[in-house]
């Protein structure tokens, strides 16, 4: 195979960074070259941008990739580094998810400097979060607490409950992992109490469609059981036309050939659920996925979706 230095584009938070030095540690590992033969290019996006608001009020997920999509397309980067649960349902024409790195811990941690769990806080206490998903599941567990919207890095969020500002948040473990402060999650939730977001944990990967170079550069260190699941999880998002002003969480797990998907939709108080679940052979993850979807649809009463 011919060697590519492929330029990486990146958003610079912390968590992106420690993404994206995965990501190049796994590449130049596969090809026996130094990290440094790939270059990173930093972008700032309009969601990095934006903090003074939840994310739901400005857009939500593309937020996070169009100023890195149209890098792409310019050609001033070959090869995008992603939160997974980060990426729209439809890219942009000319841009393809090239696939998905070896999924971390997908549940969310709860973090506290006083209570051990969620359901240890004391009635009122205030959580902060800005995930619509996490402030539905807290207010479905917990209606008496007082659930706020917090905006920042996993810095900035750490730092507001060590100020006493809020009482307690949620975070994803991955991040956390990544970041070298899985000390910092105080009890960790559950998947079926808590599932999380559609491909938390999973690193995902874009590139120009038809680049042959690149995609060959990459094949080495994706990982087809990830691939299998968000392509069951993506497909429940897209059916449903989610995005960061919906509560939507999807989990697959794939082991032996099959995929068992569990999907869920909340009100955004969190009173009303509705769950589903598919299991089946693993080529059949994306219809599993958009099965489901149908299924919530039809279930789903006037005013849950947006």
């Amino acid at each position: 195979m011919t060697f590519h230095p492929l330029r990486i584009g990146t958003r610079g938070s912390p968590l992106a960074l420690a993404q994206t030095h995965e990501f190049r540690r796994r590449l130049s590992g596969a090809h026996g070259v130094a990290p440094d033969a790939f270059a990173i290019r930093i972008i700032k996006t309009t969601g990095d941008m934006i903090q003074d608001r939840p994310l739901s009020e400005v857009g939500g997920k593309g937020l996070f990739t169009k100023e890195i999509d149209a890098a792409m397309l310019a050609g001033e980067i070959e090869v995008a580094v992603h939160s997974s649960k980060d990426l729209p349902t439809f890219t942009p024409e000319g841009v393809v998810i090239a696939g998905f790195l070896p999924r971390e811990d997908p549940r969310d941690a709860f973090i506290s400097l006083k209570w051990r769990r969620l359901e240890d806080l004391p009635k009122g206490a205030r959580l902060g979060t800005s995930s619509l998903r996490r402030q539905a599941l807290a207010k479905r567990l917990r209606p008496d607490l007082g659930v706020e919207a917090i905006r920042g890095n996993v810095g900035t969020r750490l730092a507001k409950i060590e100020s006493g500002e809020f009482d307690a948040t949620i975070l994803a473990l991955a991040g956390l992992n990544r970041l070298g402060l899985a000390d910092k999650a105080t009890s960790l939730l559950d998947v079926e109490s808590f599932p999380p977001a559609v491909g938390q944990g999973a690193i995902g990967l874009t590139m120009r469609a038809g680049d042959d170079a690149t995609a060959g550069m990459l094949a080495p260190i994706l990982d087809p059981d990830t691939g299998v699941a968000l392509a069951a999880e993506r497909a429940f998002l897209t059916r449903l036309d989610g995005s960061c002003k919906t509560s939507i969480a999807g989990h697959a797990v794939v082991a032996h050939g099959r995929v068992k998907f569990r999907g869920l939709v909340l009100s955004a108080d969190g009173e009303k659920a509705f769950a589903v679940e598919r299991e089946g052979a693993a080529g059949d993850a994306a219809r599993l996925g958009a099965d489901a979807a149908s299924e919530i649809l039809a279930r789903l009463p006037g005013g849950v979706l947006p």
